[in-house]
C-alpha cells in the first residue's frame, strides 16, 4: 500500500473512531453518514412543505411574510390610485401577481430534492455546523438560479392567464390620467420571479428552523436520532464536534 493510501485509511479510520468516540451512547450509533441522511431528511421535508404550502391556493397571497407587494417603482402609481379610489384595481393586481407565483411553485420541488441527493457529507456537517438557516443558504446558493430558469417563463404565462398583466397595463394607464404623472419601467416578470423566489426560500428557512428546534417537527426515528445529537449530549457536545 502507498504512502498517500495509508494516510487516506489513518485519515477514515480516525473519523469513524471519533464518531463512535466512548462517553456517549448515542453518538457511538451515530455514524457520520448517518447523521448526512437525517440532514438530508429534514431538508427534503422541508423543502417538499414549503413548496407544497406556497404551491397552494393563497399560499403567497394569504401570508403577510411572503406575499409580494407592487415593486418599488409602482408604489407611486399604488398610491396614488388609492387616493382617487381605485383600490379595487391595485387590490387586482396584487392577487393576479400573488397567483403566478402560487402556479410556478411546484416547479421547486424536483429542483431541491435534486440539489440536496447531490450534497456531500462535507457539506453536510458544514451546514449542520452553520447557523439555523445554513441549510437553506446551501439551498439556495445552489438552486435559485436554475429556479429562475424555469420560474420565469411560468410566472410570464400565467401572469398574462391570471389577467397581472392586462391589470398592470390598467394601473399604469389610469395613474398617467393624473397630473404630473410619469411612466414608470418596471419589469413585471421580473420583480414576480424573484419575489417569488425569495418568498420560497423564507419559507424554508422557517421549515429549518423549525425542525432544528422543535422535538414535534421531526416526524421520523432518523430525524429523531440525528437532531438529539444536534440537541447536544450529556458531554456538551454535539454530534459534529465529534467528527
Amino acid at each position: 500500500m502507498t504512502r498517500p493510501s495509508l494516510r487516506r485509511c489513518s485519515a477514515l479510520l480516525f473519523l469513524t473512531a471519533l464518531a463512535v468516540a466512548p462517553g456517549d451512547v448515542a453518538a457511538k450509533k451515530l455514524k457520520p453518514a448517518k447523521a448526512a441522511s437525517g440532514l438530508k431528511e429534514a431538508l427534503s421535508n422541508g423543502s417538499v412543505r414549503a413548496v407544497q404550502i406556497l404551491g397552494a391556493v393563497d399560499g403567497y397571497l394569504g401570508n403577510p411574510e411572503v406575499r409580494i407587494e407592487p415593486p418599488k417603482g409602482l408604489r407611486t402609481v399604488e398610491k396614488g390610485l388609492r387616493l382617487v379610489g381605485q383600490e379595487q384595481l391595485v387590490d387586482e393586481f396584487v392577487t393576479s401577481m400573488n397567483r403566478a407565483a402560487e402556479a410556478a411553485a411546484p416547479l421547486a420541488k424536483e429542483v431541491f430534492l435534486e440539489a440536496i441527493k447531490e450534497m456531500s457529507f462535507e457539506d453536510a456537517v458544514g451546514i449542520v455546523r452553520g447557523g439555523d438557516h445554513a441549510a437553506t443558504d446551501y439551498l439556495d446558493e445552489h438552486s435559485r438560479e436554475k429556479l429562475r430558469t424555469l420560474f420565469q417563463p411560468i410566472v410570464a404565462e400565467k401572469l398574462q392567464e391570471v389577467g397581472a398583466t392586462a391589470r398592470f397595463d390598467a394601473m399604469v394607464d389610469r395613474y398617467m390620467t393624473l397630473p404630473f404623472a410619469g411612466k414608470p419601467a418596471i419589469d413585471l416578470e421580473g420583480h414576480v420571479t424573484n419575489a417569488a423566489l425569495d418568498g420560497m426560500f423564507y419559507m424554508i428557512g422557517k421549515e429549518e428552523e423549525n425542525i432544528r428546534t422543535n422535538v414535534v417537527a421531526r416526524t421520523s426515528d432518523l430525524l429523531k436520532e440525528v437532531f438529539k445529537e444536534q440537541d447536544g449530549s450529556g458531554d456538551g457536545k454535539k454530534w459534529w464536534e465529534k467528527l
